[in-house]
C-alpha cells in the first residue's frame, strides 16, 4: 500500500456537485492499494499514520501527531499512486490492485483507521470522480509505502 499523507487546514471531497466528505484540521490520506497488499499492511499504514507526529506543539515543533491533536482524517483512495513510470511516457497501472481485492481492502483500512482513531473517518467514494480540495498546512506532505519500511 502506497500512502499520501498531507496535514491540512481543511479538505474535502466533491462527487457529482456534492459534498461527500470534508474535514477541518487534520491528515488527508491519498491510498493505493497493490495487488500484493494485505491485512499486515492496512495494519502498518494505520499505526503509522495515527502517531505520525506532523502537527506543532506549543513551541511550534512538529511533535504532535494527530490522535494528541485532536484532529480528523479524510481518506480517498487513489489507484494512480501504484503508477509505473520506468518504461515510456505512459503510466502502467498494472500492480494496482483489481477492484475485487482493494475494495475490500480499503474498506477494511478505513474501518479500522476510524477504530484507531475513535471517530469517524471521511471518506471519498470508491472507483467515483472525486474532485478533492484542500489547503495544504506548511506544506507538510509524507510518502509512506508499507512495502518499503525505511
Amino acid at each position: 500500500m502506497r500512502a499520501v499523507i498531507q496535514r491540512v487546514k481543511h479538505c474535502s471531497v466533491t462527487i457529482e456537485g456534492k459534498v461527500k466528505s470534508s474535514i477541518g484540521k487534520g491528515m488527508l490520506v491519498l491510498l493505493g492499494i497493490g495487488e500484493d497488499d494485505n491485512a499486515e499492511d492496512i495494519d502498518y499504514l494505520v499505526k503509522k499514520i495515527t502517531n505520525l507526529r506532523i502537527f506543532d506543539d506549543q513551541n511550534g515543533v512538529m511533535n504532535i501527531s494527530v490522535l494528541d491533536d485532536g484532529g480528523d482524517i479524510l481518506v480517498v483512495s487513489q489507484f494512480t499512486l501504484m503508477a509505473q513510470t520506468a518504461k515510456g511516457n505512459r503510466p502502467s497501472y498494472f500492480k494496482a490492485a483489481k477492484p475485487e481485492i482493494s475494495i475490500p481492502l480499503y474498506e477494511e483500512f478505513v474501518k479500522r483507521l476510524q477504530i484507531a482513531m475513535g471517530k469517524t473517518v471521511g471518506t471519498g467514494e470508491f472507483g467515483a470522480d472525486m474532485k478533492v480540495e484542500l489547503l495544504n498546512d506548511g506544506p507538510v506532505t509524507i510518502l509512506m509505502d508499507s512495502k518499503r519500511k525505511e
